[in-house]
């Protein structure tokens, strides 16, 4: 194999990484702040795919587009599903709040079978076969506006946790709850609030990741256990370590498909998951609990 190779499957994990680091990046920013554990993740990024493939055949608009009405539903869909059914589990036991979410993805799954059922559909864009040469480097076009797409929406996140006064509170709350609320802030909505920017992320992730993969209800649950592993990697409760997670899992699965077997590149990425938690238990850029 030449090196033009391996630099060619290098880059392609980075810009899928960088997909997959958006879509766990709202799992990270749910965890972060509302201390749940949001078990039906996968299942929101698969149903916003869905959302972006009828989109594109009834609209015929690029999926990659589409991340911004599919990111702003979800971000209403995440709100509401915070506000009226996540709230009460709060307070309640972890197990609770796992039973609560895990039933939930079930429902989402089954409804999705029950509409699209269990084929795989796939959207044929005018530039899914284009190509740019970088010297002896070959670039996927779709790979690469997928990638920027990730960036832009994880950047305007950033900012907004950041520079704005919304984002300074729920910083407040993730780093205090109790002084948040004695000093006047309306925990309960804020939690709202970022339990919608979560499910927007994954609503753009999972719209964007229609350009590069058919999607099928059954993806699911490995997108769950994919968002999983990038949190973990990177850090728990950590916005940095998602993205970085989502990069070296990317990486470790493109470089593992051809150095090894392509059906072991989950294999590899668990084995990275188990060396992490191994040496460094609270992941790459996570803080000790």
């Amino acid at each position: 194999m030449t090196l033009s190779l391996y630099l060619e499957v290098l880059l392609q994990g980075i810009l899928t990484g960088l997909v997959y680091g958006l879509m766990a990046l709202g799992l990270s920013v749910i965890f972060g702040v509302v201390r749940v554990v949001n078990f039906a993740h996968g299942e929101f990024a698969v149903l916003a795919m869905y959302a972006a493939f009828v989109l594109f055949t009834a609209l015929h608009v690029d999926p990659i587009l589409a991340a911004i009405p599919v990111a702003a539903l979800f971000f209403v869909i995440g709100w509401l599903l915070q506000r009226f059914v996540v709230q009460p589990f709060i307070v309640r036991p972890q197990h609770d709040q796992f039973i609560l979410l895990v039933g939930l993805a079930i429902v989402l799954v089954n409804a999705l079978l029950m509409i699209f059922g269990p084929d795989s559909r796939h959207t044929n864009l005018s530039y899914s076969y284009d190509s740019w040469f970088i010297g002896p480097i070959i670039v996927d076009k779709v790979r690469a506006y997928a990638a920027a797409a990730a960036v832009v929406v994880s950047a305007a996140l950033f900012a907004f946790f950041r520079f704005t006064l919304l984002g300074t509170a729920i910083r407040a709350c993730a780093d205090n709850l109790t002084g948040a609320a004695v000093v006047g802030l309306d925990v309960k909505k804020l939690y709202a609030l970022t339990f919608g920017l979560g499910l927007a992320c994954a609503g753009a992730a999972g719209a964007i990741m229609v350009a590069l993969t058919d999607v099928t209800p059954m993806l699911a649950p490995s997108f769950t256990l994919l968002a999983f592993t990038i949190v973990i990697v990177g850090g728990l409760g950590s916005m940095a370590g998602a993205l970085l997670g989502g990069l070296l899992i990317g990486v470790v699965e493109a470089l593992a498909s051809i150095l090894v077997e392509p059906s072991m590149k989950s294999m590899v990425s668990f084995a990275l998951l188990v060396g992490v938690l191994a040496f460094r238990p609270q992941g790459l850029v996570g803080k000790p609990a």
